[in-house]
């Protein structure tokens, strides 16, 4: 007896000893991987554009709110009036000599949970101001520091003489003399007379670019280097608004960012439990900022329009949408987005995009029409969008909607892709937000989907941990190892983007997120550096890669495998990826079959991104806690013996 569980155990022993086998044919490449297949989901929650992204530092800067000074306090003589010189922003404030000679009027603006800014950097203060009477005016500027206890709040001054009794922009620059994440940007009436001021703005000189109206550096970057090949944009749920008054109007997001109208966010009143009640959007990230942003990091712009129905999970009387009769007005909207986008200079909105200083086109190829509706109503709205679109501009490649999960409603997910079918949509965004069975289950999800039909974008998924719906390592790990599913069925997955992609560590209503900062610092999470390693080793044709004759999807017997292959054709290099889901490290036998006789492997290494803690993940105090280690790989002939450990992703690349 003894002796028999002895052989037992070593004969189990040795059973885990065997190397997984798999076989990679490079002779066959299949399906080239299109550049767009992993990018990024842009979407205003979270404080992702004003607070984030959009570099603007100060909140309310035109007095647009509805209670007209949120977000600033007002010492002395401050009226607020409404004859301002901007049409759709009319709004300003007024501020007079208090009255006595020791005391003062001014502002304070609070900024976005503080207005960051860092020693020895350069802000642009700007302000359109008029003198109220014939004596000229002047303000003193200053950046601020809120701790009293230092001998002085002043990071920095300056004085705006005001020298017209017309609307004048002003701009100085300001140098913080220290770093302060909470600071505060104060404005002191300096002379007898008072001054009108509108549009109160302030800006790090050193944006992304170099642009005046521009996007936070650091995070910009971090987008960037993704390497994505997409941008979506501007939502999510925010394309359809809470009701149709607030749903994302591009045509009041561009020309000249002081009329552009404020929006209230549809994220504003959805979440009580972290309730935001200063979430308005200022449009000063607009359309032709993300046009101008997704050419600069070489991703091909995917904007969102509406269908005319506002969000079906807030409104459920139809009452709320606009009748099928009536939506002339938003297909025009999308056809004049085609020509701001690609329109020629002589154009009505070609003419729109070049005095904003882009004579070039665009280049838009994608259109996606309504975010993640469902239901007749939907398909109804969306079918004269497509019969508008295909016959004024059959180039545009059109995306439909799946509805919001293929879990919770299935039945309305496959009735939604039958209507696409006939609808002859190019692509369908479909979305998952799942958890963990989920991501172990759907590996072969794409393996069966009809080839002749529209092809997928997975517009938005993210692994929702049970009982963990934050950022951590696991999740991430199993969002790897879906995505190798993704990759082995480019000839059908055209396009794939993770969300939400940004997050305020104070302004965050939803998680998990891509990307987390607060006002000086980002750090990218352990999705992110998944993300990221599947844009920059994407390659251009999927190779076959089969265990046993089947694909690595976790399937039964495949120790907790998922495993996909490409080839670079560019760099000639055989890329695989495995991700090891499993509590066991499996040692691999990875064979490319179909290489010439005497071809011979002869570089290698291997980037891993693995963890002991699976509930951990970067932080803006540990940033590299948890990020891709590269290594080389020795190699030779025609195959590579390796081992992976458990929970680990790893992308093997050899010449």
């Amino acid at each position: 007896m003894h002796f028999s569980l002895l052989a037992a155990a070593a004969f189990a022993t040795a059973l885990a000893a065997e190397p997984n086998e798999m076989v990679v044919r490079v002779d066959k490449p299949g399906a080239e991987i299109q550049p767009t297949m992993y990018g990024l989901f842009f979407e205003d929650i979270n404080y992702a554009a004003d607070g984030g992204l959009y570099a603007e530092l100060v909140k309310n800067r035109s007095f647009e709110f509805p209670q007209h000074l949120m977000g600033w306090y007002s010492f002395g003589r401050v009226t607020v009036k409404d004859d301002g010189p901007f049409e759709r922003n009319p709004h300003y404030v007024r501020l007079e000599n208090p009255g006595h000679e020791a005391k003062r009027t001014g502002l304070e603006n609070e900024g976005y949970f503080g207005v960051g800014v860092k020693a020895g950097e350069e802000y642009r203060f700007s302000v359109w101001a008029r003198n109220v009477s014939a004596q000229a005016g002047r303000i003193r500027v200053e950046l601020t520091d809120p701790d009293t206890m230092n001998e002085s709040q002043v990071l920095a001054a300056q004085t705006v003489d005001i020298t017209s009794g017309e609307w004048t922009k002003y701009t100085v620059t300001l140098k913080s003399e220290k770093t302060e994440a909470k600071g505060r940007l104060r404005i002191f009436l300096d002379s007898p007379a008072g001054v009108d001021l509108e549009h109160v703005s302030l800006f790090p000189v050193d944006t992304w670019q170099g642009h005046e109206n521009g996007l936070r550096k650091d995070l910009a970057q971090k987008l960037a280097d993704l390497k994505p090949g997409v941008l979506r944009f501007p939502g999510g749920c925010i394309v359809e608004g809470a009701d149709l008054a607030t749903r994302y109007q591009w045509k009041n997001s561009v020309g000249p960012v002081e009329n552009r109208p404020l929006n209230e966010n549809r994220w504003l009143h959805s979440f009580t439990h972290r309730f935001f009640p200063d979430y308005y959007q200022s449009y000063g990230l607009g359309y032709y900022e993300f046009f101008q942003f997704a050419e600069e990091i070489g991703a091909e712009p995917l904007p969102i329009l509406s269908v005319g129905l506002a969000c079906q999970y807030q409104n459920s009387s139809m009452d709320a949408h606009v009748p099928v009769d009536s939506l002339q007005p938003y297909i025009q909207d999308a056809l004049d987005l085609i020509e701001f986008a690609n329109g020629d200079v002589t154009t009505t909105w070609g003419k729109v995009r070049a005095e904003m200083g882009h004579p070039e086109p665009f280049g838009m190829k994608y259109i996606g029409i309504g975010n993640e509706q469902w239901g007749t109503e939907y398909v109804e709205r969306l079918e004269p969008f497509v019969k508008a679109l295909r016959k004024a501009h059959p180039e545009i490649q059109i995306v439909g909607s799946a509805g919001p999960s293929p879990v919770s409603m299935k039945e309305q997910f496959d009735y939604l892709w039958e209507e696409m079918t006939r609808l002859k949509v190019d692509l369908v965004d479909e979305h998952y937000y799942s958890p963990e069975s989920w991501f172990l289950a759907e590996g072969l999800r794409y393996d069966s989907y009809d080839r002749k039909g529209p092809k997928v974008f997975a517009g938005e998924y993210a692994c929702h941990g049970v009982g963990k719906k934050w950022n951590h390592f696991n999740a991430s790990l199993l969002e790897a190892a879906f995505m190798t599913g993704l990759e082995r069925n480019a000839d059908i997955v055209l396009m794939a983007t993770y969300a939400p992609l940004l997050a305020h560590v104070q302004g965050w209503q939803w998680r998990p997120d891509l990307i987390w900062f607060d006002n000086l610092r980002s750090v990218g999470s352990v999705s992110y550096y998944v993300q990221q390693l599947y844009g920059l080793y994407k390659g251009t044709h999927v190779l076959p890669l089969k265990m046993d004759g089947k694909p690595v999807a976790g399937q039964e017997g495949q120790n907790g495998l998922f495993a996909s292959a490409v080839c670079d054709k560019n760099t000639g290099e055989y890329i695989v990826k495995v991700a090891n889901t499993g509590d066991t490290a499996q040692k691999l036998d990875i064979r490319f079959d179909g290489m010439k006789k005497k071809a011979v492997l002869t570089q290698g290494r291997v980037i891993t991104l693995a963890s002991g803690d699976l509930d951990a993940d970067n932080t803006l105090d540990h940033p590299d806690r948890i990020v891709p280690v590269e290594k080389p790989l020795t190699v030779g002939g025609q195959s590579l013996e390796v081992e992976i450990p458990a929970h680990t992703f790893s992308v093997y690349i050899v010449k």
